[in-house]
C-alpha cells in the first residue's frame, strides 16, 4: 500500500463530524448530478467511512467504495455488516489502478476527497481507467478560489497566493480538520486540465452556496465561492 493515510489517526473525529444525513449543499448537488442512479455501477474514491456510498446504494446503485485509510474503511465495513446495502469496500490507494475485475463503472464519484489525494494525476488516470466510455466522473471540492475567513480554513494558507499550489496545513485550533490532515491546493485550471488529459471532459459545473446558517455565522467567508461541484464525461 503506497501513499499516506493521514486520516487513520483521526478516523473517529472525522466520522463523528459527518453523519449519513445528506443535507449539505455540495453533497446534495453532487448526488443530483448523477440522478437517477438505480441499476448503475458506481465507484466512490476516497470514500472515507462510506457516507456517500451508502446514499448511492440506498438509491439503487451497485456500489464499490475505496479509500487509503484502513481505519475509515473499517468503519465503513462495520456499518455494512450491521446494515447491509451490498456495498464492497476496498482498502486501496485510489491513485493506482483498482482490481481489474471490478471495472468498468458507469460512474466514479469523489466527495471532498481530491484535495486529500497527493497524486492527482494518478487518481484521475485510475478514475478514467475504471469508467466505461460515456461514463461519468463527478466530484465536489472546496472551491479552489475560496480564501477562507476568520473561523474557517480556505483552499490555501493565509499569506499565500491562489496560484501557489502545494500541500499545506492550516493554522489555528487542533480541532480543525485541515489543521490535522492538511490539504493539497490546486488551481481550477489544474483540475480541469488533469481531467482533460485523461479523457474526462467537463460537462457541468456548479457553485452551490453554503447553508444560510453557516453563511450567517461567517459573513466574511460567505461572500466568496465556497464549494465547487463538477461533472465530467469520459470520451
Amino acid at each position: 500500500m503506497t501513499g499516506v493515510a493521514r486520516y487513520d489517526e483521526i478516523a473517529d473525529f472525522y466520522a463523528d463530524g459527518w453523519t449519513d444525513v445528506i443535507d449539505d449543499p455540495a453533497s446534495v448537488r453532487l448526488l443530483d448530478l448523477l440522478r437517477p442512479v438505480a441499476d448503475l455501477r458506481v465507484l466512490e474514491i476516497a470514500c472515507g467511512h462510506g457516507r456517500i456510498s451508502r446514499e448511492f446504494a440506498r438509491r439503487g446503485a451497485t456500489v464499490v467504495g475505496a479509500d487509503i485509510s484502513e481505519a475509515l474503511i473499517a468503519k465503513a465495513r462495520a456499518v455494512e455488516h450491521d446494515t447491509p446495502l451490498g456495498i464492497r469496500y476496498l482498502h486501496a490507494d485510489v491513485a493506482r489502478p483498482l482490481e481489474t475485475d471490478l471495472a468498468p463503472f458507469d460512474a466514479v464519484v469523489c466527495s471532498f476527497g481530491l484535495s486529500d489525494i497527493d497524486d492527482l494525476e494518478g487518481a484521475i488516470a485510475a478514475t478514467a481507467g475504471a469508467l466505461r466510455p460515456g461514463g461519468v466522473f463527478a466530484c465536489s471540492i472546496l472551491h479552489p478560489c475560496f480564501p477562507g475567513g476568520r473561523d474557517v480554513s480556505g483552499s490555501w494558507p493565509g499569506g499565500a497566493r491562489y496560484h501557489t499550489e502545494g500541500w499545506w496545513r492550516a493554522d489555528g485550533e487542533l480541532s480543525s480538520l485541515r489543521r490535522q490532515v492538511g490539504a493539497n491546493h490546486r488551481t481550477l485550471s489544474t483540475y480541469v486540465g488533469t481531467f482533460r488529459r485523461h479523457g474526462l471532459w467537463l460537462d457541468e459545473l456548479d457553485e452551490p452556496e453554503p447553508a444560510p446558517a453557516w453563511a450567517a455565522m461567517r459573513p466574511d467567508a460567505a461572500k466568496f465561492p465556497v464549494f465547487l461541484v463538477m461533472k465530467c464525461v469520459k470520451q
